[in-house]
């Protein structure tokens, strides 16, 4: 039976919502946001300035949605998180990542200060030089073989923070099961002076263990069988099957239930940071996103970031029909966080259930997209401004480099603040008419171009920028969106830290694969043998 008590769409919030986005969708952003009287032009928390001016919402507007967050529980429900109660129920399990950010004065858990004093000695071993590897050779590069959860967050914070990476091993990542991938990587190595980092849970994941077994035929063509152990490090909670594979059981970290795999860059899977960076800026990195932590759970709804920017999300999904959202950083180093996102965010909120199993009458998770400023400019942004989808958009906007090419930082600001205004204020066609007249066009030729130069503007946007980024920053902005995506969830009666939906797949795929590799007949095998399927399986074997 659907609880109809947990249905946000049934409760007298939803219906007023409703209502006041019929009244109000014929005014601008400019004439309906009034946010800066009570909030000031940004929302400021853990570093990062978040600007809502350009939203297509009012005081009124957001009173409402606050006011349904509280009919959803979602100050209770933020608790529960923060003390590890259970909070993703088709699992029971609890979801407690944000205690592996807590200081080392306030950590409770022996497990989690055991594992983070072998993070910092594994990473200072590896930087100062002393792990050395076969034929005491020194450690030059260290391979991260995981994928999903193991390979997404770590690769985005090393790629973000690499400025920081000027001493110890270089880091490199490898998650696809395509052969390429691990072949690319491994093209300008030498395994004596390689390191092979498998972060695999079960470590039993496809993908993750193929490509380890195939690093570590690569490492044996040069090196001995018992100087294996110097080169094959692990992070698993499968001790046994990575001792098997050649692991020293002295070099297994540990992996736990109670964090998910898209929230887990905070664990042992971390450890490539730590590496790259230094143990110092992978703790500053747990820093900020405690004090997102702290904000999330002390600051009432109407001025708590995450729940603001879930809130919005509601607002454009649910009452204003957008499909998909857009993150934009301004940044070279965060080109890879957009993909970050995708996983935290859609992983997370692509679900078609409430928490009891009934379900949902109202859409969920958008669709999460992106890429690094400007090179977005170049390519989708036409769609942004003159498509015909509502995409809000978040801008990622760092001020100042680390580069000493300021000029080019000021370009790059300029036009992330140029793209957010422009979206918002548009063009219209008088406008456009006197641009073009004013340029000595012909009125037959102004008649015929001015609505092709015309925006509508319009499009809601939000700027989150930061002095400059660092780890403490890049803490918090991570922080800031795996908060936003439970903070949802709660709005919508969702459990964020399930993925059945990922299984179904994975379990096709050994079937097929068998009959890929003659392992099994087809036409024995049902789940192999619709009429596609067998096509494309035939095709393969010919």
């Amino acid at each position: 039976m659907r609880n109809v008590k947990a249905s946000p769409t049934t409760t007298s919030h939803w219906q007023k919502l409703t209502e006041l986005h019929t009244q109000y969708q014929s005014k601008s952003i400019e004439q309906l946001n009034d946010l800066t009287a009570k909030h000031g032009q940004c929302v400021d928390a853990a570093g990062l300035s978040v600007d809502l001016s350009r939203n297509f919402v009012n005081q009124e507007i957001l009173d409402e949605l606050v006011a349904l967050a509280k009919t959803q529980g979602m100050a209770e429900k933020i608790q529960q998180l923060i003390a590890g109660e259970e909070v993703n129920n088709t699992e029971a399990r609890a979801a407690h990542h944000t205690a592996l950010r807590l200081p080392d004065s306030a950590q409770t858990r022996a497990d989690v200060s055991e594992t983070q004093q072998k993070i910092k000695a594994l990473a200072e071993n590896l930087r100062n030089k002393s792990w050395r590897g076969s034929n005491d050779t020194e450690i030059t590069d260290v391979v991260n073989i995981g994928i999903g959860g193991s390979d997404l967050g770590p690769r985005m914070v090393c790629n973000a923070l690499s400025s920081m990476a000027t001493q110890g091993p270089r880091v490199h990542f490898v998650a696809n099961i395509d052969p390429r991938d691990l072949e690319t990587v491994l093209q300008g190595l030498t395994p004596a002076s390689t390191l092979i980092l498998i972060s695999s849970k079960s470590f039993n994941t496809t993908e993750t263990l193929e490509n380890a077994l195939s690093a570590r035929s690569w490492l044996l063509e040069a090196i001995p069988q018992n100087d294996l152990s110097k080169h094959v490090i692990a992070v698993s909670s499968n001790v046994e099957k990575a001792v098997a594979f050649g692991v020293d059981a002295d070099n297994i970290l540990p992996m736990w239930d109670w964090v998910g795999g898209r929230y887990s860059l905070w664990s042992a899977i971390g450890l490539p940071i730590a590496i790259a960076i230094g143990y110092k800026g992978f703790r500053e990195l747990l820093d900020g996103a405690h004090a997102m932590d702290e904000h999330f759970a002390t600051a009432p709804i109407e001025s708590n970031l995450p729940c603001l920017l879930a809130l919005l999300e509601v607002w454009y999904v649910n009452f204003c029909n957008a499909h998909s959202s857009a993150v934009l950083p301004y940044s070279h180093e965060l080109g890879l966080f957009p993909d970050y996102l995708q996983q935290l965010t859609m992983e997370s909120n692509g679900k078609q259930v409430h928490k009891d199993g009934s379900p949902v009458s109202s859409r969920t998770c958008p669709t999460i997209w992106g890429s690094a400023g400007t090179i977005g400019q170049h390519s989708f942004h036409q769609l942004l401004h003159q498509g015909t989808e509502l995409i809000p958009v978040d801008f990622i906007l760092p001020l100042h480099s680390h580069s000493d090419e300021q000029n080019k930082q000021a370009h790059l600001v300029a036009n992330c603040l140029a793209q957010s205004k422009a979206l918002t204020e548009g063009k219209s066609e008088a406008a456009a008419t006197q641009e073009l007249a004013d340029s000595g066009l012909s009125d037959a030729a102004i008649a015929e171009l001015a609505a092709h130069k015309a925006s509508p503007g319009n499009r809601p946007n939000t700027i989150i920028a930061m002095d400059k980024l660092t780890p403490s920053n890049l803490g918090a902005l991570v922080a800031l969106y795996e908060h936003k995506v439970y903070a949802a969830s709660v709005v919508w009666d969702i459990n964020a830290f399930d993925q059945w939906g990922v299984e179904l797949g994975k379990q096709l795929s050994t079937p097929i694969f068998a009959a890929l590799t003659g392992a099994d007949s087809a036409e024995d095998d049902s789940a192999s043998t619709d009429k596609t399927t067998a096509f494309w399986i035939k095709r393969f074997t010919q």
